[in-house]
């Protein structure tokens, strides 16, 4: 026999807010679901609510001016206008000599889905050549409410028609700034995690080297005094980083956490470092940046080059439990939770815009990653990165800006699938810890609508031309095996939750280096030094007063038995960072005029300042004729030319001298 149903709509005030609810009845009982998604449009503004969360927006703009929850009438910044509180912005010019311009991203609105489980708001900007002065870009922002979802969703779909003027993107991101006398607790990672000092506290404090970095004299919280607060100490790989976030100081807590699900829409591959969160307190989600990689990441459209982009989603999620007022990890591990579902998810199936694309659009690419290196037994190419990206050169993906990339690991026997891979032609690459070099697979990958490639067994052959006869590092793409001093004594240590100290996230650490090396520069003895104690993290000048550098010359001093005059040796230098630097090499006599070896000019990532281990890759295998060799003992000169302030130099991630070639 069925049963009579029947759906009502009811709405009535929750702790003032309008709570529409759906009455669901069966045979006559009363059974109420969960509240419904509602708008609300009035003049100048637009909230989206579930019972849950509300989050209002500035109409047309799409600035996000109120988010409340938990009983919290507003979790952003009051003390904020109303457009400084919760906003996507890019930063644009005409050429990468200027400072770039800042445009927030809005405009006309629209409601693109208004149901009882989802709403769907949009905010368009449309640009015309008769716009001269402005940014040549078509945007439309979207946000997104889910029924029964404690938090929201925001996308954005960017495009260039064809014939539109040159522009360059520097920075295109989605910000969200929080009550800072509410927000004091910030999360990162599980080890990196503590109480934040204020922004009054950077006001009264002693800026340093450059603004970012500010000595905390005076801070609000006495156990910050002598620390030194710097948003780039928060900074992650974009492998690394799915969530981050704030924990309020309310009864009951109030966790604000940025879910970023899937990296294909950001720029750089897995290893590009970027902001996540830091004082303000503010939320970040950064998609295009030169941070930590220089002009070489700033998307440069020329002439009437056309483009098109979905940025996103990224998930707002709030959490919310009394047990964590002594214990903020609490809230922590469930956004980790939480995380891990969105992940799961994605590719999502709720976004409405034709531009993103669903699962069942997408096709698959898997296959085995094996290594021959320096014997003749295959060996598996264990816990790399493979990607697919668009074509290129070898390693090409890390300065790859403007499509899309999708990346995943290798099991322990070097197997790999690529899911949810949008249609296009592809290179796949990878980079293998403990490998040198980066693999590019021969031929393109063409990938189409429920596509499933099996590429089978692809081999790499790294970078070698003859035998190991020493080696310096390891080869991860990082300096952090190297040697990484205490920060200068004036400053204390940076210390995150549980007393977990970043050992190369601290401020001054390249000013340790004239320090430990006052006169003469580094000595590397191979086969006595270790390199995790005799080998600075960062090749680096000399301060030598009165702000003035010098170049330094690095001295790498090993024995060889007998040389082959009539043979080439190849020396494998690979480069974690380099900014602002020109590398000279040279064999057994530091004063020939003409180097052996120069890498020229390179570098613009400025890991050096901003405490980053590692910034862009560069390998270079350098020639070295038999003749430049003795037998005995013998030295490479490493000399770091450019000398005109602290941050300049190379970080090393590997070095190694082969045998004649074979």
């Amino acid at each position: 026999m069925g049963k009579n149903m029947q759906l009502i709509s009811l709405l009535y005030v929750v702790e003032f807010t309008m709570v529409a609810f759906t009455l669901l009845v069966v045979d006559g009982q009363r059974l109420i679901e969960s509240p419904i998604v509602r708008l609300d449009i009035q003049t100048n503004q637009v909230t989206m609510s579930n019972g849950i969360v509300n989050v209002t927006l500035s109409t047309p703009y799409g600035f996000v001016t109120s988010i409340s929850y938990g009983g919290v009438n507003n979790l952003l910044a009051t003390q904020n206008v109303e457009k400084d509180r919760g906003y996507w912005d890019i930063f644009w010019n005409r050429t990468t000599s200027k400072r770039a311009r800042k445009k927030f991203l809005e405009n006309n609105f629209e409601v693109i889905m208004d149901t009882e489980n989802q709403a769907e708001i949009s905010f368009k900007s449309t640009w015309n050549a008769s716009q001269s002065d402005e940014l040549p870009l078509n945007s439309d922002l979207r946000f997104v409410m889910l029924r029964d979802t404690p938090g929201f969703y925001t996308y954005a779909i960017v495009e260039r028609l064809e014939g539109w003027p040159l522009v360059y993107i520097e920075n295109l991101r989605v910000v969200f700034k929080l009550q800072q006398d509410m927000f004091h607790y910030m999360a990162i990672s599980d080890e990196r995690q503590r109480i934040m000092p204020m922004p009054v506290d950077r006001e009264t404090g002693k800026v340093l080297d450059y603004k970012e970095a500010v000595l905390l004299t005076n801070p609000t919280n006495p156990n910050l005094k002598g620390e030194v607060d710097d948003k780039y100490f928060y900074a992650s790989d974009n492998k690394d980083d799915r969530v981050h976030g704030w924990v309020s100081s309310t009864n009951p807590p109030v966790g604000f956490w940025m879910i970023i699900p899937n990296d294909e829409f950001r720029t750089g591959g897995p290893y590009k470092q970027d902001l996540t969160s830091h004082v303000g307190p503010t939320v970040l989600s950064i998609f295009v940046s030169r941070h930590f990689a220089g002009d070489d990441l700033v998307i440069k459209f020329q002439q009437g080059e056309p483009w098109k982009k979905v940025i996103g989603p990224v998930f707002l999620y709030l959490n919310s439990n009394s047990s964590a007022m002594d214990n903020p990890i609490i809230l922590w591990e469930d956004a980790k939770r939480r995380m891990n579902q969105e992940v799961a998810s994605w590719p999502y199936d709720f976004p409405v815009s034709e531009e993103y694309i669903k699962s069942n659009q997408r096709g698959m690419v898997r296959g085995q990653l094996l290594i021959n290196d320096s014997s003749m037994t295959l060996v598996s190419a264990s816990n790399g990165y493979i990607g697919l990206a668009p074509p290129g050169d070898v390693g090409s993906w890390q300065r790859e800006n403007k499509g899309y990339q999708f990346w995943t690991k290798t099991d322990a026997m070097g197997n790999f699938t690529i899911e949810n891979v949008i249609s296009g032609t592809y290179n796949l690459y990878a980079t293998v810890p403990g490998i040198m070099g980066d693999y590019k697979y021969t031929f393109d990958v063409q990938v189409t609508p429920g596509s499933s490639i099996d590429l089978g067994s692809l081999v790499y052959n790294p970078p070698r031309n003859g035998a190991t006869l020493w080696e310096i590092g390891v080869p991860d793409r990082t300096a952090a095996e190297f040697f990484v001093p205490a920060p200068p004594p004036e400053y204390n240590v940076h210390v995150y939750q549980n007393n977990v100290e970043s050992i190369f996230r601290q401020y001054g650490l390249w000013e340790q280096y004239s320090i430990l090396y006052p006169e003469n520069d580094l000595v590397y003895n191979v086969g006595t030094s270790n390199y995790s104690k005799d080998w600075f993290f960062a090749h680096v000048t000399r301060n030598i007063g009165n702000k003035t550098y010098i170049s330094t010359t690095w001295k790498i001093i090993f024995d060889l038995e007998i040389v082959d005059n009539a043979s080439n040796y190849t020396l494998q230098i690979a480069l974690a960072a380099a900014q602002g630097a020109k590398l000279q090499v040279r064999f057994n006599d530091e004063k020939v005029v003409e180097p052996h070896f120069t890498t020229g000019k390179i570098g613009g990532d400025n890991a050096i300042a901003r405490h980053g281990i590692h910034g862009l890759y560069f390998l270079y295998s350098i020639e070295v004729k038999g003749n430049l060799l003795v037998n005995g003992t013998n030295t490479i000169f490493l000399t770091q030319t450019i000398a005109t302030n602290p941050f300049q130099g190379v970080m090393y991630d590997y070095l190694r001298l082969e045998g004649p070639h074979q």
